[in-house]
């Protein structure tokens, strides 16, 4: 979800939505106009953009900065990194993180997230649990300070963190230049994308080889269409168009929710066509929606 410039393959070709779907067989009206019955959704396997997750940090504080890079090149060298990512990705079995109670007569590293983004921050009762935030954990633990974690609205993480709210903002960030007006952006510790999502019925992508073959696809979308995004993230800048990051935006109408989660649900319900969200949130919404059906 974030900004420095990304190289991201959109390239508009010719296929047309309704009418020819990259050599596929799509029914637009089925899809996207609340015609279908499609009770599921699937992921389209194709990255559509290129992007560098990282932590977001408090400007006024250099030190804590310098500190949590070291630490993010130390994970990375000692395969903690990996194993973490295994929980949620492989055959590990994730671990909850608890939140202190905020108290400034202690030390403390208060976090700003977003735990509506699985499989990188979320909550199940009052625990949180994500590769952000089993991060979170070890930092804090690395720095000898007691974890504060703050859960807010994505679009006031990084705001917060300017405000001198919270230490540091772990969410999903993907780099980029309007979240740098807020805070210092760490090393990257994650390499990201973005994934389209839509009714598992619909065959619109299913010959589509590349990002420019769906990308074609999307350009030829109407102003009709609807496209859910979460607020505030990488797939809003993708649909409503963005210089920073190269986007020229699509003709369909950008729908925003406070999570992935309620755009898919939303989608299936026949109010919007598609969803854009992160490759990793994207597989995992999708797997726990479809397990509800």
């Amino acid at each position: 979800m974030k900004m420095k410039k990304l190289t991201s393959v959109l390239l508009v070709a010719a296929c047309a939505l309704s009418l020819v779907a990259c050599g596929g067989s799509g029914d637009k009206k089925d899809s996207s106009k609340g015609g279908s019955s499609s009770k599921t959704a699937k992921v389209i396997d194709i990255d559509l953009t290129n992007e560098e997750y990282a932590f977001g940090v408090d400007k006024t504080q250099p030190e804590l900065l310098e500190k949590t890079n070291a630490f993010i090149e130390k994970i990375k060298g000692d395969g903690t990194l990996d194993k973490i990512c295994d929980k949620y990705f492989g055959s590990g079995e994730p671990e909850a993180v608890e939140s202190a109670k905020l108290d400034s007569s202690k030390d403390q590293l208060v976090v700003a997230t977003n735990a509506a983004f699985e499989p990188f921050e979320y909550t199940k009762g009052d625990s949180y649990y994500g590769i952000d935030m089993e991060i979170a954990k070890l930092l804090a633990d690395e720095l000898g300070k007691e974890l504060v974690i703050e859960n807010m609205d994505f679009d006031a993480v990084c705001l917060s963190v300017s405000q001198q709210k919270c230490d540091i903002a772990m969410a999903g960030l993907t780099i980029n230049e309007e979240r740098e007006e807020y805070v210092t952006f760490t090393d990257s510790y994650y390499s990201a994308s973005q994934r389209l999502i839509v009714p598992s019925d619909n065959t619109a992508f299913d010959d589509c080889k590349s990002a420019d073959d769906v990308a074609a696809l999307l350009a030829k979308t109407e102003k009709s269409d609807k496209i859910g995004v979460q607020a505030g993230t990488t797939g809003q800048y993708y649909v409503e168009g963005s210089e920073d990051w190269d986007f020229p935006g699509l003709p369909a109408e950008c729908v925003t929710y406070k999570s992935g989660s309620l755009a898919v649900q939303d989608m299936l319900n026949g109010n919007i066509t598609y969803v854009i969200i992160d490759a990793a949130p994207a597989s995992a919404i999708t797997e726990s929606i479809n397990e509800m059906q």
